[in-house]
C-alpha cells in the first residue's frame, strides 16, 4: 500500500510540474493575465465581490482590445468559481487570460489548479506573466541534508535535496606533507604539523557550518549531515567537535570515501544508503543499477527505447517500467473521418508549439485529411499500459548521474523485465 501511494505521489508531482512549466511559457499582451491565490480560510464570495469590482474598473482601461480581453478573463473566472461553495482543503490557484500563440493569433486559456500543499496567501494579479513563484515553492524538497568529504589536503561541501546533489565549493589546506624540511626537529615539525592540520580542520568547520546554518527554514527542513574521507581524517574531525553545535548534533554517520572534491559527494551518498533508506535517491539509484547490470548480462531482463517497451508492455513483460521525469512527449491517435482509419504516433513538442500547430497529412486509404482525436502525456499512457499488468511504474530524476543516463542515452523509457523477449 505504501508503495501504491508512493508511486501516486512521484506522478502526483510529475505532471504538478509538467503543469507549472506549460504556465511558465504563456504570455499575454500588456496586463491581461489574471493570477488568484484563494487560501482555504478565504471566502470564495469575498474572492467573487473583489473580481465583479475589478470588472468595473476594467472601464478605467484606454486600450479597447485590453479591456475586453481582462473582462473576458474575470468572466470566466467567475463562471468557474459557482462551482465552488468554499475553497477545497489545499486552497485555489486560477490562472485565466488572453494567451498569445504567435502571429495575430490568441485565445482565452483558464486553469485552475488545486496545490499539493496549502496556500498561505491571498493573491489577485494582473500581468503579462502568470505569478507562479508560491507554487514553484511547492516544488523544493522539504528533506535537506548536509555533505561533507575531507581529508587533510581539501574538503568539500554540498546539499541532498530530495534526488538532487548540489555542491557548494571546498577548500585547500597548508598543511606540510609528513616529510620535514631539513634543519627541523622531528619534534618540532610534528607539533607545527599539528597545529597546521587543528587550524584547517576549524576553517572547515567554521564554513561548512555558516553554509548549512544558512538553509531556509533550517530547523524544519535541514535533517542531518553526512561525513565522508578517509580513515582517520574523518574520525578525528568528527571528534573534534569542529563544526557548530547545532549541526554536530546532526551528524547522520561517517563514512569511508576515496574522493574529497565534488566526486566525492556523489560516493558520500551512495556510501551512506543504509542511512539514508527511504530517501527517494538512494531507491531511484537503486533500481537504475539494476538495469543497468541487467543490460550488460548475457541473459539480461533489459528492455530500453519506446518501441521495445511498448511491445513489452503488452506483452506484460514487464516487472518495472522506468521513466524519466524530464520525458515530455505526447502520444496522438489521428483519425481519417471518412474512412475512419486510425494512427499513434509520438511526438516531442518544441518551446511555443501546440498540438493545434502540426499538420496530420492526408489518410492513405481515401486520402481525406486526417484530423487529431486523442493527445495524451507519454507518462499518462505508458504507466496506464503498465497498470493493466501489475507493473511497478518509477519515475526517475535525471538530478544524479544513473537518472541523467536514462534520459540522454536511453530515451527516458526503459524497463525490467519478468523474462527475456526478443524486444
Amino acid at each position: 500500500m505504501a508503495e501504491v501511494e508512493e508511486m501516486d505521489e512521484a506522478r502526483r508531482r510529475y505532471e504538478f510540474k509538467k503543469t507549472l512549466e506549460k504556465l511558465e511559457a504563456k504570455q499575454g499582451s500588456g496586463t491581461e493575465l489574471i493570477t488568484i491565490y484563494i487560501p482555504p480560510d478565504k471566502q470564495i464570495y469575498d474572492v467573487t465581490n473583489q473580481l465583479k469590482d475589478e470588472f468595473g474598473q476594467c472601464a478605467n482601461i484606454k486600450s479597447k482590445q485590453t479591456k475586453l480581453n481582462v473582462q473576458s478573463a474575470i468572466s470566466s473566472i467567475l463562471s468557474r468559481l459557482k462551482y465552488y461553495k468554499r475553497p477545497p482543503a489545499n486552497g485555489l490557484a486560477v490562472l485565466c487570460g488572453t494567451i498569445l500563440l504567435g502571429g495575430d493569433r490568441s485565445d482565452l486559456e483558464c486553469t485552475i489548479i488545486e496545490p499539493p500543499e496549502p496556500l498561505h496567501l491571498y493573491m489577485y494579479r494582473c500581468s503579462s506573466q502568470f505569478e507562479l513563484e508560491p507554487l514553484r515553492q511547492m516544488l523544493e524538497e522539504k528533506s535537506v541534508y548536509g555533505l561533507l568529504v575531507l581529508d587533510r589536503r581539501e574538503a568539500y561541501w554540498g546539499f541532498l535535496r530530495g534526488n538532487h546533489i548540489e555542491p557548494i565549493g571546498g577548500v585547500t589546506s597548508t598543511v606540510p606533507g609528513k616529510q620535514r624540511k631539513g634543519g627541523q626537529s622531528a619534534a618540532r615539525f610534528g607539533r607545527l604539523r599539528e597545529i597546521a592540520i587543528n587550524e584547517f580542520y576549524t576553517k572547515i568547520g567554521e564554513r561548512s557550518s555558516a553554509i548549512f546554518l544558512a538553509e531556509k527554514d533550517f530547523f524544519e527542513r535541514f535533517k542531518g549531515v553526512l561525513i565522508g574521507g578517509p580513515s582517520p581524517t574523518k574520525e578525528e574531525f568528527e571528534a573534534g567537535d569542529f563544526l557548530h553545535h547545532e549541526i554536530q548534533k546532526r551528524i547522520i554517520g561517517i563514512f569511508d570515501v576515496a574522493y574529497t572534491n565534488e566526486s566525492g559527494l556523489d560516493e558520500l551518498v551512495d556510501a551512506a544508503e543504509d542511512a539514508l533508506k527511504g530517501m527517494t535517491v538512494v531507491k531511484e539509484k537503486a533500481v537504475m543499477q539494476r538495469f543497468l547490470k541487467e543490460l550488460v548480462k548475457d541473459n539480461g531482463v533489459a528492455s530500453y527505447g519506446e518501441e521495445n517497451v511498448r511491445k513489452n508492455l503488452e506483452l506484460g513483460a514487464v516487472e518495472i517500467l522506468l521513466l524519466s521525469a524530464s520525458l515530455r512527449k505526447s502520444r496522438l491517435t489521428i483519425r481519417c473521418p471518412s474512412c475512419g482509419h486510425t494512427k499513434n504516433y509520438t511526438v516531442v513538442l518544441q518551446a511555443g508549439k501546440t498540438v493545434k500547430d502540426l499538420e496530420f497529412g492526408n489518410c492513405p486509404k481515401c486520402t481525406a485529411p486526417m484530423v487529431l482525436e486523442e493527445e495524451v502525456d507519454i507518462i499518462e499512457e505508458l504507466t496506464k499500459i503498465a497498470d493493466q499488468s501489475n507493473a511497478k511504474v518509477e519515475i526517475i530524476s535525471d538530478d544524479f548521474e544513473e537518472g541523467s543516463i536514462l534520459f540522454t542515452a536511453f530515451g527516458g523509457i526503459a524497463a525490467i523485465l519478468r523474462y527475456r523477449t526478443g524486444y
